[in-house]
Formats: structure tokens, sequence, C-alpha cells
């Protein structure tokens, strides 16, 4: 299981090492990154550090939950949800890749929710991503 291009814990990630580890996929983070908070102006950037075993993540939220988690990867990089039933229920109703229909209906459901993580190596998806933000903040 790929883990994080950064795993030193007193070496927070930054914007140019971002680009060098994420190559072409960074303009696709960016589009991420920018679609979630042109939809909730109140969302807010954190890095997270989640032990050696995982090294460094990157999540916006808003007041009381995470909206998105963005995994840096060597190259690319996974776009993680955490979906409750309802959230759920509209997208299996919604036009969104059946990929990532099936991969949340196969995702363990837990207290918070059904989680998924998407690999982004290239667009194909990203409209299918700015979907699942926009179900996610509604939601």
């Amino acid at each position: 299981m790929p883990i994080s291009s950064f795993m030193v814990k007193n070496q927070i990630p930054n914007e140019e090492g971002l680009y060098e580890v994420l190559g072409t996929t960074y303009p696709l983070w960016k589009i991420i990154e920018r679609d979630v908070f042109e939809k909730d102006t109140t969302a807010k950037p954190e890095w997270h550090y989640s032990g050696v075993k995982f090294g460094w993540s990157y999540r916006i939220k808003d007041k009381k939950r995470v909206i998105v988690y963005l995994l840096p990867r060597n190259k690319y990089f996974k776009v993680a949800f955490v979906f409750g039933q309802k959230a759920t229920d509209s997208i299996m109703n919604s036009t969104i890749n059946n990929q990532i229909k099936t991969a949340l209906q196969d995702a363990k459901g837990h207290a918070e929710g059904r989680g998924i993580r998407i690999d982004i190596k290239e667009d194909s998806l990203i409209e299918d991503i700015k979907k699942l933000i926009l179900i996610k903040i509604n939601h």
C-alpha cells in the first residue's frame, strides 16, 4: 500500500515540495482544492501528520468535519471521502462514475459512514470529484 510522499514528522509539506512530488498531477490537486473553497467559503485547509506508518495528509474541513482528504503519493494523489447514509444514497442516485459507486457500495460501513479513496493520476474523474465534494458539503 503506497504511503504518503511526506513522512518526516517535523517537516510540514509546502507548495514547492508538493509540486515536486505530484508532478503533472499538481494542477489537478489545485483544481480540487479550489473547488472546495469555492463551494464552502468557511472551509479551512490543514496538513495532518498521522504517524510514522502514514505520514502527512492534507484535509479541508468545515466547522464540524473533514470535507475531503488529499493524500500525496509519488506522481499522483488520492482523494478520500467519508460519506454518511444520506450522502451515499445521493451518490448512488447520481450520474457519478459507476466505479466510484461500486467502491462506495463495497466500502465497509463505520459509525461515521463509508470511506473511499480514489486515485487521481489524470483528469478523467475531476468532474465526478467535484460532484462528490458538493454532495459531501450538502449532507
